[in-house]
């Protein structure tokens, strides 16, 4: 009976044959020699023998390879796997960026001190000019000065509001999206490229990424030697060739093909199959000619249970043979000779036995597939008994054997993952092996790769997925491999790491790895072997499906933080300086020397002009040799404050002393100067040599920003050369500007001395730069070191029922008396050389609750003192209205 997918229910039998997907998930209630192809679900190219009593789940999506069985529907639709996986692709998790949090914080910051600067600035001039002005004689011009005034604060507001860091974000992410292309990787979301740099940890699939999706032997044992070379000896005789070329060639479910045009051969068949025969072709094998050469009479399929396979063939010369393949603990059993190189053979006796079960085990523990090549002449009657119908009842004769070969296979690493890995770990990066492959070849690759630790720990998904989340947390840590892990397990393994505050990378190239690709920070897809639906859920696809090219695309994310580091340090000293300049002069005099189309020409340089130079400095190798910024780091470090403060006040030092005193110091008038007639054309002057001076201190305070901690700030720029066509573009514009623009930018043609005194002012903020590097910061961010941040002090918060439900570190939490709520989590603490239970806290602010008023709050930030003081713990009873935050000072 057939019915469609869709109208099957739990409990339903459903037939499956070779070539048959999986509609639904079940159990196998009867079958023979099933294979089933799960590459969907765990990523493992291997096909898994399934079976009535050890393996009996089927899964939805999966197909079958071989065999045939009936299987009882258990789960239908979204209840599936396939359903769950699905839905877990369509869970929304938008989030913001580690650096996005950070510039929106610094952009609102930065944007409330401009207006709250402008607005001082707007009352102060107001109130000035209400101070002196003559209400009955009150004119147009004086009613001009308010909207003067309105101009000069909405100035110092444009001057203020970064409005040039989310073109300079876009602008970095949008360069590194394509230098990112020519290093194989290809960003679908400008925002990963950030992300990428701030990653902690990498969860990378082992198959396809680590190692090359493509089974080799890697070493073999032949006619009683071990060798690891591919080819065979001298003194290995053409018969005994010729018996290991028609084992490996016959004894195959799989094909070679030869180009015509030449080329490499075209390899087919099984993971396992391709190893084989691709080992046949290394050692000289010619597949169409073994192939051609003999007559097949009977072959016996690899079986689960026997777990080998056989065949049976004549040749030319009349003999018949029967060849074995299979495991080789099991295929060995059936041996009583072995094979040697000049074609004799001898007993397997037990010390031989023991020898080869030594080799075997040896392979085994390198996490090698071993598999044994078995073969025996037939004698006439044997042949003479050996009829169709016999083979399909009895099978092909199994007994007295000779051994001809042990071969070891496997996956192997590939080439420069060893060194990527060293250089993630370098960097700060952990970097963990999830994969469904079984724990011993998981373990044995992450070895060779480097991913395993003395210290690390290798688990399995079925142990991980029983654990509650507080030991799933306490063990991730040191855990290094996650092996037989479904993609359930590598969801949940993703998720706890970004509960415990982690930026996750994880790699995937199978449908099943989506989920984990959806939920990471930053999912990485492999272009080759990816999937649709793999790529779809990722944010950057690996082109080359190389480690090595991840490391790349994390060099580059690293370059992208650092390079807007630079432009907010660039951007900010110039904020403040044009800030802090118009303020000044504004408060002092009612004027500011910088007019607004002078302002935008300013923006356009520390915005566009600044935004390209600075933020298509290429990465360094110095940035891999760095641990990950922390989310909670601020954008702003101590060595950007320190340039930042050293810049601002050499040049708005300078340019006030021009402002005050520029016609004395540059001698802009003389004893007959008039200053009736002449003091307009002066002052334009002044403004101009002012203006011009405070865009050449920006252009060489660009360079400056390049390198903020070290003191050649030359290194490498000549290889930036749009660096270099910025700066010369912004020099050519600042000239046309000062001699050409006349009225319309306010200023006046300037004479060669006078050029070359702004140059030279401006020149002097890099000597000055240099100097200011000289002064030591602390590691710890300035804001730590305020007295808004009291840390070492005791601070209770009570609960509705007057219990004490949090006490930070500093206050013990098993004082006598102290009587906490049922289900409280406790940390252990050290204090004083005493280890102690405290709660964790349910509100850690050193602050009073938002809902204390406003001036309690700011009252406690300044006199701490006057506010309530704690009851004792002796006292508990006595507690005061709940909600409240107290503070005892130490």
């Amino acid at each position: 009976m057939k019915v469609s997918i869709f109208d099957l229910v739990v409990g339903d039998i459903v037939q499956l044959n070779i070539g048959d997907q999986i509609p639904a998930d079940g159990l196998l209630i009867e079958g023979h020699s099933m294979l089933v192809d799960e590459s969907s679900m765990t990523g493992e190219s291997e096909p898994m023998a399934k079976d009535e009593e050890e393996r009996p789940f089927m899964l939805s999506g999966c197909k079958v390879m071989d065999g045939f069985g009936d299987m009882m529907v258990t789960a239908v639709g979204m209840a599936t796997e396939w359903g769950k996986l699905m839905a877990t692709i369509s869970e929304d998790n938008d989030e913001l960026t580690p650096l996005q949090e950070r510039l929106n914080s610094l952009a609102t910051t930065v944007g409330k001190v401009g207006v709250s600067f402008a607005v001082v600035v707007f009352i102060v001039l107001v109130c000035r000019f209400l101070a002196v002005v003559d209400f009955k004689n009150f004119s147009g011009s004086d009613g001009k000065q308010f909207v003067d005034y309105f101009a000069i604060a909405v100035t110092i507001v444009v001057v203020a509001v970064p409005e040039g860091l989310p073109l300079a974000v876009t602008l970095t992410l949008a360069y590194s999206m394509a230098k990112m292309m020519d290093d194989r990787a290809l960003v679908r979301h400008l925002s990963a490229c950030e992300t990428m740099g701030s990653a902690t940890a990498i969860c990378s699939d082992k198959t396809g990424t680590l190692t090359m999706n493509l089974m080799t032997v890697v070493t073999n044992w032949i006619c009683g030697q071990l060798r690891t070379s591919t080819s065979i000896d001298q003194e290995v005789n053409t018969q005994v060739t010729e018996i290991i070329f028609q084992s490996v060639c016959l004894n195959s479910n799989g094909n070679v093909f030869f180009p015509k045009g030449g080329g490499p051969p075209e390899v087919s068949g099984s993971p396992t199959e391709q190893a084989v025969l691709s080992w046949g072709v290394k050692l000289g094998a010619k597949f169409d000619e073994v192939k051609k050469s003999c007559t097949v009479k009977g072959v016996e399929t690899f079986n689960s249970t026997k777990k080998k396979m056989g065949v049976c063939f004549s040749t030319q010369e009349g003999k018949t043979y029967v060849h074995w393949k299979g495991a080789a603990e099991i295929v060995l059993d059936f041996c009583s000779k072995i094979l040697q190189p000049d074609g004799t053979m001898i007993p397997l006796d037990p010390e031989k036995m023991v020898e080869l079960k030594l080799i075997i085990s040896s392979f085994a523990n390198s996490a090698l597939r071993t598999l044994c090549f078995a073969y025996k002449e037939l004698t006439s009657e044997e042949v003479a008994g050996l009829t169709p119908e016999r083979i399909k009842e009895n099978g092909l004769p199994e007994g007295d054997l000779t051994c001809i070969a042990i071969v070891g296979i496997k996956d192997p690493c590939r080439p420069g993952v060893p060194e990527a890995v060293a250089r993630c770990q370098a960097a700060g990066i952990k970097v963990r092996m999830v994969t469904g492959d079984n724990i011993h070849t998981a373990k044995a690759i992450a070895i060779e790769c480097g991913i395993l630790t003395p210290n690390g720990i290798a688990v399995e998904g079925k142990d991980f997925r029983v654990m509650t989340v507080e030991e799933q947390c306490e063990l991730l840590p040191n855990v290094d491999v996650m092996a037989r892990s479904s993609p359930t397990d590598k969801h949940t393994l993703v998720k706890r790491l970004l509960e415990m505050g982690e930026i996750v990378a994880v790699t995937g190239d199978g449908t099943n790895d989506a989920p984990a690709l959806h939920e990471a920070s930053i999912g990485l897809a492999m272009g080759i072997a990816g999937t649709e639906v793999a790529k779809e859920s990722s944010d950057i696809i690996i082109l080359d499906d190389n480690f090595a090219s991840i490391v790349k695309v994390v060099r580059w994310g690293r370059s992208i933080y650092v390079n807007i580091q630079k432009f907010i340090q660039f951007q900010t000293t110039v904020n403040g300086v044009a800030l802090l300049l118009n303020f000044i002069t504004a408060l002092a005099s009612g004027e500011a020397p910088l007019t607004a189309v002078q302002l935008l020409w300013v923006n356009l340089i520390m915005d566009t002009l600044g935004a390209l130079a600075l933020a298509t400095e290429p990465p360094t190798e110095i940035l891999m040799q760095r641990p990950p910024i922390p989310s909670t780091t601020p954008l702003i470090t101590n060595v950007m404050w320190r340039n930042i403060v050293g810049q601002t006040l050499y040049q708005l030092s300078m340019l006030l002393v021009l402002h005050f005193k520029g016609y004395e110091i540059l001698g802009l008038h003389d004893e007959t100067w008039n200053p009736v007639t002449e003091k307009t054309e002066r002052e334009e002057e002044l403004q101009t040599i002012i203006f011009n001076a405070f865009v050449f201190c920006q252009i060489f305070n660009e360079i400056n920003a390049r390198k903020p901690d070290a003191m050649n700030v030359f290194e490498g720029l000549y290889n930036n050369h749009l660096f270099l066509y910025v700066t010369l573009f912004t020099c050519i514009m600042q000239a046309l500007i000062v001699e050409f623009a006349g009225d319309f930018a306010s200023t006046v043609g300037l004479n060669w001395q006078m050029w070359i005194l702004c140059v030279c002012l401006g020149l002097l903020s890099m000597p000055f730069a240099a100097a200011v590097k000289l002064i030591p910061v602390p590691d710890e961010p300035f804001h730590t070191y305020l007295f808004f941040w009291r840390a070492q002090e005791h601070h209770i918060v009570l609960s509705e029922g007057g219990a004490i439900t949090a006490v930070l570190v500093g206050q013990k939490g098993n004082d006598e008396g102290v009587q906490y709520p049922e289900g409280t989590k406790f940390l252990e603490a050290v204090i004083g050389g005493e280890t102690v239970r405290v709660p964790m806290p349910t509100y850690p602010s050193p602050y009073p609750p938002p809902t204390e008023p406003f001036f309690s709050r700011l009252r406690y930030a300044f006199f701490p003192n006057t506010h309530a003081k704690a009851p004792s713990a002796t006292r508990a009873a006595q507690v005061p209205k709940p909600g409240v935050a107290w503070s005892d000072k130490k």
